[in-house]
């Protein structure tokens, strides 16, 4: 994956969240980690990332969303996940690392307000 491919594949739903166009994979996470940050810099104190539309995750993009979680900690930004994948639940509950992203899923069908 290319830097501006990268960088396309995040698209603006409104002023603080964001929709993911590209898998979470091996392939793809180093492409995608910088353009993450940046948004999560450029957050005042909350950040949304839809991950409705990415097609594929594996272990390395699981490990990225835990990254940038704890980049938006640092900086005090709330980072909410939404509507993650079934196959991505499944697999930070199998690699025991759900309660490290407790609170900043929003599944899917429910109403943003919803946790």
């Amino acid at each position: 994956m290319t830097e501006v491919a990268a960088h396309a594949a995040f698209a603006a739903v409104s002023a603080d969240a964001y929709r993911l166009e590209a898998p979470l994979t091996f392939a793809t996470v180093a492409a995608l980690r910088n353009p993450g940050l940046a948004l999560i810099a450029s957050a005042k104190t909350e950040l949304t990332i839809d991950l409705e539309a990415v097609p594929q995750v594996d272990s390395a993009g699981l490990a990225l969303l835990i990254d940038w979680l704890g980049t938006a900690r640092a900086r005090s930004c709330q980072l909410r996940y939404d509507k993650p994948a079934e196959t991505l639940l499944s697999l930070a509950r199998l690699s025991e690392v759900e309660p490290l992203l407790s609170g900043c899923w929003r599944r899917r069908g429910r109403r943003s307000g919803e946790a």
